[in-house]
């Protein structure tokens, strides 16, 4: 079992810049891979960004060049850098991790980018 708890998230001008934290209960490098989706209202769940155990990530065409995943091993950290954010990246962010041991999803965080 894999239990994430996500932090970070708050209310920003369009131009600025937030750093969403989601720790997860075991190794990171055990887990196959840890996403970030965001859903707005009204709105599907999405995917935005992927790092893999052995290290790829993969983004969104929508947030390619403004936000980057990354991981911290020592902390059981994965990290998004939301850079020049603009008000169409608002939604709640949700952590998620695909496993050995099943899909899991952290409680999510909200982004509000004010115009």
């Amino acid at each position: 079992q894999v239990q994430l708890v996500e932090s970070g998230g708050g209310l920003v001008q369009a131009g600025g810049s937030l750093r969403l934290s989601c720790a997860a209960s075991r190794s990171i490098f055990s887990i196959n891979a840890i996403s970030w989706y965001r859903q707005a209202p009204g709105k599907q769940r999405e995917l935005v960004a992927t790092i893999t155990s052995g290290g790829t990530t993969n983004y969104a065409d929508s947030v390619k060049g403004r936000f980057t995943i990354s991981r911290d091993g020592t902390k059981n950290t994965v990290y998004l850098q939301l850079n020049t954010l603009k008000p169409e990246d608002t939604a709640v962010y949700y952590c998620n991790a695909l496993s050995l041991w099943g899909n899991y999803w952290g409680q999510g965080t909200q982004v509000t980018v004010s115009s």
